[in-house]
């Protein structure tokens, strides 16, 4: 069977979109993902491949989707042929299930941790030296700071980071709605720019030279240190930032149409092994299992969930990023 491919979505793997078909001794198996998991699930995938095989005998070859997670979930719903979906937030995997029928309701019971095998938050990228002097979220809105983020509209990524920056205002001294909307206001004021995902900001931030501190994923922005020259960049904690838990799913009726209803679940199951977790770690998510402290430690940061500052994600949606919504009516480009 070959799998459908869309324009304008693109497919990383070690073979052509029209190459979809798997041999009679081979399971294809695709990974529609948001764009901040590339490296991960590169390693992750070699890791499931080996462990599949050695269960199974059987060769699988896993296929990897990646953009912005809001732009991943229109992809599936207009027909990407996905057997897994890794977006950034849970929304996205809603709006899928709602529109296409793929997965029930409550596909977050069906794993442990909401379906969320790692979680990351959201950081500040700034130049060496911090020219700027960015410490904390209130430093983004000064005169001549230019900031990179994605477009919430499009970037799971970017909605976190929304959300963080609404969540700082609205709690800080004297805060309101109203100051959390001006200070949210004044900080799209700073961003000359909007990408459609996370990754296309690293690179308009690492690799165009634009903006003085780009709003990251922990884990990408991790991944610019190590790649970049020593010293070039660095990593600032602001006094309190979002836990962002980027989920998983099966699309129940494309695996059973494909016949990898087991592959697909044992595919996501691994990322709550050992070896899952380890992984996760090393390309510096936040491992949910981690109680002997083995894994890599990254820095404290003290968070709020979307789920005690929102009421979840149906509600953050619905308030701030849909037509019409606080971002729509504060952002000017």
């Amino acid at each position: 069977m070959t799998r459908k491919c869309l324009f304008g979505v693109v497919i990383v793997s070690l073979f052509l979109c029209g190459a979809r078909s798997a041999s009679a001794a081979t399971v294809a198996l695709l990974n529609a993902s948001y764009d901040a998991t590339r490296e991960f699930y590169r390693d992750y995938n070699a890791a499931f491949v080996k462990y599949w095989k050695a269960k199974t005998g059987q060769d699988v070859r896993i296929e990897m989707s990646h953009t912005g997670s809001g732009k991943e979930a229109r992809a599936v719903i207009d027909g990407l042929d996905a057997d897994v979906v890794s977006l950034a937030l849970a929304y996205d995997i809603d709006a899928i299930a709602r529109r296409t029928g793929y997965l029930p309701a409550d596909w977050q019971s069906r794993l442990p941790n909401d379906s969320s095998p790692y979680s990351s938050t959201i950081v500040f990228l700034v130049r060496k030296g911090n020219p700027k002097h960015i410490k904390d979220w209130p430093d983004l809105i000064n005169p001549g700071v230019s900031v990179v983020t994605p477009n919430p509209k499009t970037s799971g990524g970017a909605r976190w980071a929304f959300l963080a920056a609404w969540e700082y205002a609205l709690k800080a001294d004297g805060g309101s709605e109203d100051k959390a909307r001006q200070f949210v206001r004044a900080l799209y004021k700073h961003v000359p720019v909007l990408d459609t995902g996370a990754r296309g900001s690293t690179a308009t931030f690492a690799e165009r030279g634009i903006g003085d501190v780009l709003l990251s994923w922990e884990n990408e922005a991790y991944l610019v240190i190590n790649k970049s020259a020593k010293g070039q960049f660095e990593i600032i904690y602001p006094s309190i930032s979002i836990v962002a838990q980027p989920p998983v799913a099966w699309l129940d009726k494309n695996v059973s149409r494909h016949g990898t209803t087991a592959l697909a679940k044992a595919y996501l199951e691994y990322l709550y092994s050992e070896q899952g977790q380890e992984i996760a770690a090393n390309h510096y998510f936040r491992p949910v299992k981690n109680p002997t402290g083995r894994y890599r430690a990254l820095p404290f940061i003290k968070t709020f969930t979307i789920n005690d500052a929102f009421g979840g994600w149906s509600s953050a949606q619905k308030k701030f990023f849909a037509d019409g919504g606080v971002f729509d009516q504060i952002y000017q480009p």
